[in-house]
């Protein structure tokens, strides 16, 4: 673990150090609050064991300032006092430490505390581990692995406002796979999830790395394209299909004979400010004039 240890007193300092070291722990130290607070800032330590009364900011304004950081890591604070009141204990504990030590230090006592916080800091950075995991998940299309539609949303939010603030164009392209039904009833819905599968595929690697590609639902995908003008995005868009007819997919509900699609494509520039869900529906409107064209064909909206 990294440990930084805060104590104006440089006796205590020292024999702090020695105890974290020998207990096999990386260790960094501060003189006073002021100076723990900026090494917690810049090295975000494990553990934080500091003195309660120091200059400049004291063991409970530490304990406090870090609680407010709320790091996604958390940090066990262990609080040394000479004054082992309990009204001073539980003034640590209420400003955020997570245990205490009464001064002078006994290295064996430091030692077990840090055993303890070892494996409090161990239990919440797992925790942490997997609420990345879950919210990765909570956001990702099982059966294609694009984004869905919660992060569509948080993505497309983002970007809308982004690009409002700053008077950048983007774009969007709702693109829908041709007569995938008839696909399903003709070869099964195993092959219905692999074609869809290849289309993903196949949306993702014609991208920029700055697009965003999502499943929006079924046989529906959406791609979000920062600072592209619609006429740069239906190019992107006309390649993206390019590309999937190029897979051969065989389709003979499909009049061209292999797997294709249709998009539509509508874009938010300063000469058309609105809303991001007035954009998603200019797309829509146009991906269906599309479809009533005859088709494996990239529309504008008007």
């Amino acid at each position: 673990m990294r440990v930084l240890v805060a104590d104006d007193d440089p006796g205590s300092l020292l024999v702090a150090r020695a105890a974290v070291e020998r207990s096999g722990h990386d260790c960094m130290t501060a003189a006073d609050g002021g100076e723990a607070w900026a090494l917690f800032q810049a090295h975000r330590p494990d553990v934080v064991v500091t003195d309660r009364m120091m200059p400049v900011m004291d063991g409970l304004e530490l304990c406090r300032a870090i609680r407010a950081e709320e790091p996604e890591l958390y940090t066990y604070i262990v609080l040394l006092t000479s004054q082992g009141s309990r009204d001073d204990v539980l003034s640590g504990l209420e400003a955020g430490a997570d245990d205490y030590v009464t001064k002078p230090l006994d290295p064996f006592v430091l030692h077990t505390r840090l055993l303890v916080a070892l494996r409090i800091t161990t239990l919440h950075a797992d925790l942490a581990h997997y609420r990345r995991v879950l919210s990765e998940q909570a956001r990702t299309d099982p059966l294609t692995g694009l984004h869905n539609r919660l992060k569509l949303s948080e993505d497309l939010e983002q970007l809308h406002a982004r690009s409002a603030r700053h008077g950048e164009e983007y774009s969007v392209a709702l693109c829908d796979v041709d007569n995938f039904k008839s696909y399903n009833d003709l070869y099964g819905h195993q092959a219905g999830d692999l074609a869809l599968r290849a289309v993903a595929s196949t949306l993702a690697a014609t991208a920029r790395r700055t697009d965003g590609v999502y499943r929006f639902g079924g046989e529906e995908f959406l791609l979000v394209l920062p600072r592209q003008g619609v006429i740069g995005a239906r190019a992107l868009v006309e390649r993206a299909l390019c590309a999937v007819r190029d897979l051969a997919i065989p389709h003979a509900g499909d009049p061209s004979g292999q797997l294709g699609f249709s998009a539509g494509v509508s874009g938010f520039s300063a000469g058309h400010v609105v809303s991001a869900e007035m954009l998603l529906n200019e797309a829509d409107a146009a991906l269906y004039a599309a479809k009533a064209a005859g088709r494996n064909q990239v529309m504008l909206a008007p």
